[in-house]
C-alpha cells in the first residue's frame, strides 16, 4: 500500500515539535553536577599524573572536579556550590580509598557576577582549611598569567571521576584528549539549537569528535601544554552521545585579576 504524505504539513508539525523539545531541553542545559563527571571515551590516568586534580565533595561524596592552583586554594565551577558540608580530596586518583587526604572548605568565593552557567562567570575559589604541602602525589597546576587567546585545534586534556559513556560508575580518575574549537564555530553550532554561549568562555571537545566531558564533573580543568586554561561548565542537555555542539568551559585567563585579588585577600 502506498502512503502519500503532505510534506508541508509534516514539516510544520516537525518544526513545532522541535521548538517544544528545545524549550524543554534548555532547562536541562547545565551539567548535572550531582553524580560526578563522565569522561567520554577516556582512559585511566597514568599513576602519579594529574596531581593537581581535586575531588570536590559534599557530605563525603564526590560532586564536582576541581584543581589546585595555590597552596590554599582550589579552583572549580561556581555552580558546584552547595549548602551542605563541602570538602576537597587531593592526591588520590582512586577516590574509593579509605585513607583519603581530605581538606575542609574554609570559605567559598564565587565570582560576584555569577548567576547561572548560561550567563557566564561560572568560576569559584575554595579556600582550604590548611595549606597543602606539594609532593609526589599533590602539585599545583599553572594558570594563565594574563589574558591570551587560545588558538583553535589546540590539543588539550580534560579529566574527571564518575561515570563512563556506558553509565557505569567508576572511582578512578579518567582523562581524555580534546581539541579547542574556535569561538566563531562554537557560537555557530550553538546557534543551531538556539542558544548563545555566554562571554568569556572556551569551547573544546564534543563536536565532530567522540571525546569530551559529560554530566557531573563540572569544575574540572581543561589543560593545554601543562596550563589549566578552562573550567568545565556545560554542554547541551547533558547529551554525551557525541558528536554534538562543543563543550563549554569558563576561560580562566579572563578572570586572572579576580583570582589574584581573591587569593591576596586570603579570606
Amino acid at each position: 500500500m502506498q502512503v502519500v504524505f503532505d510534506s508541508q504539513r509534516l514539516d510544520d508539525r516537525m518544526n513545532a515539535l522541535h521548538q517544544v523539545l528545545l524549550a524543554a531541553l534548555f532547562s536541562a542545559l547545565v551539567f548535572d553536577a550531582t553524580y560526578g563527571e563522565e569522561i567520554i571515551h577516556g582512559r585511566k590516568a597514568k599513576k602519579n599524573s594529574l596531581q593537581y586534580m581535586a575531588s570536590v565533595q559534599v557530605n563525603g561524596k564526590h560532586k564536582c572536579g576541581g584543581f589546585l592552583i595555590d597552596a590554599s586554594y582550589v579552583l572549580t565551577a561556581a555552580h558546584c556550590d552547595d549548602r551542605d558540608n563541602m570538602s576537597v580530596v587531593l592526591g588520590a586518583q582512586d577516590i574509593s580509598r579509605n585513607n583519603l587526604v581530605r581538606y575542609v572548605v574554609k570559605s567559598k568565593h564565587k565570582h560576584p557576577s555569577y548567576k547561572d552557567p548560561k550567563t557566564g562567570n561560572d568560576i569559584m575559589l575554595l579556600k582550604l582549611s590548611s595549606s597543602v604541602k606539594q609532593g609526589k602525589f599533590v602539585k599545583i597546576v599553572k594558570i594563565p598569567s594574563k589574558d591570551k587567546p587560545l588558538k583553535p585545534k589546540t590539543k588539550c586534556q580534560v579529566a574527571g571521576w564518575g561515570k563512563t559513556e556506558k553509565q557505569n560508575s567508576v572511582n578512578d580518575l579518567l582523562v581524555t584528549d580534546v581539541s579547542t574549537v574556535s569561538l566563531k564555530d562554537c557560537q555557530k553550532e550553538w546557534a543551531i539549537v538556539k542558544i548563545k554561549p555566554p562571554p568569556n568562555v572556551l569551547c573544546a571537545g564534543g563536536y565532530g569528535t567522540k571525546s569530551g566531558a559529560c554530566q557531573g564533573d563540572s569544575g574540572g580543568p581543561l589543560v593545554c601544554s601543562g596550563t589549566a586554561v578552562g573550567i568545565v561548565s556545560f554542554n547541551f542537555n547533558g547529551d554525551c552521545n557525541y558528536p554534538n555542539v562543543p563543550n563549554v568551559y569558563t576561560q580562566i585567563s579572563k578572570f586572572t585579576t579576580w583570582i589574584k585579588k581573591t587569593i591576596k585577600k586570603g579570606a
